[in-house]
């Protein structure tokens, strides 16, 4: 009986254990995108409007794992239920900690979570944004450096509120400026240069 109840209590304390040493890594991800956002994103003002949330501290940092198609587009529904309870969170990054490293096959689950975004009537309330460690642009050479505007240490979808962008972009003076301007400087630094920071 003695041997049965410690054998269960050597279970139970192995689950905690996983269940910690998951929690920090998942952490250690976070932070990683978190830097990512805070040196390029926002360093390098790819985009004006985010170190205004971050500062806030209206951004969220969710990842998840796996790799099933299903799975990531629940998650991605779980996370904009959250937004609509949640005002005081302005925007979410999903971060895929494994799976999705197929530039390709990320697009393929974006695109369904895409639609099931539209199927539950989310379309016109929030909008998908992508970052990806090897992201192309149509069009684009792989190792173009304009790439690298979009890309992040992981697999990304961002959560946007649709009426935040419509204000954004309402108050910024040239917003079909900024992926010219984006791309210009990005070119300018060089694709090696933005790799550097990927590594780190």
């Amino acid at each position: 009986m003695s041997e049965d109840v410690h054998q269960e209590n050597v279970q139970e304390g192995s689950l905690q254990e996983d269940s910690a040493q998951e929690s920090s890594l998942q952490q250690a991800i976070a932070q990683q995108v978190k830097q990512w956002l805070e040196e390029v994103v926002i360093g390098f003002n790819f985009c004006p409007f985010a170190r205004r949330e971050l500062e806030a501290g209206r951004v969220r940092f969710t990842v998840i794992e796996g790799s099933k198609v299903k799975q990531a587009v629940a998650a991605l529904l779980d996370e904009l239920h959250f937004l609509d309870k949640n005002d005081a969170v302005e925007t979410t990054l999903l971060i895929f900690a494994d799976g999705w490293r197929d530039f390709y096959q990320f697009l393929d689950m974006l695109e369904v979570a895409q639609m099931a975004l539209e199927d539950v009537g989310y379309e016109g309330v929030y909008q998908l944004a992508s970052f990806h460690p090897e992201y192309v642009f149509e069009g684009e050479d792989f190792d173009d450096a304009s790439n690298y505007t979009n890309r992040a240490p992981y697999p990304v979808i961002h959560l946007l509120r649709e009426v935040s962008i419509e204000l954004a972009v309402e108050k910024h003076p040239d917003p079909d400026g900024i992926p010219v301007r984006n791309q210009a400087l990005a070119r300018e630094k060089g694709a090696a240069f933005w790799a550097s920071f990927l590594k780190r």
